[in-house]
């Protein structure tokens, strides 16, 4: 279980519930999340974004404070996941 925190256009915080709760700092570009969810709202791109993470590593794995496409880099399958995850 996890909550999303608007903190500005860009900026979100992911507040993860658990065995050891979480506190993560998300920063999306306008520009990637027009690319992978151009009519979804950006808290729910990072809120599916945060299901696709947790379902591949616990929350203490998670990177405190990223940019969004740095999912990418560690899970390369994670931008066409994504986009079928919110259709």
């Amino acid at each position: 279980m996890h909550t999303v925190k608007k903190l500005d256009d860009t900026t979100f915080e992911v507040m993860v519930q658990g065995r050891s709760p979480t506190k993560h700092l998300v920063t999306v570009s306008p520009a990637y999340a027009e690319k992978l969810a151009s009519n979804v709202p950006v808290e729910m791109l990072v809120s599916r974004s945060f299901d696709f993470l947790l379902e591949r590593e616990p929350n203490t794995s998670i990177l405190s404070r990223f940019e969004l496409s740095v999912i990418a880099r560690y899970f390369p399958e994670y931008e066409r996941v994504i986009v079928g995850m919110l259709k």
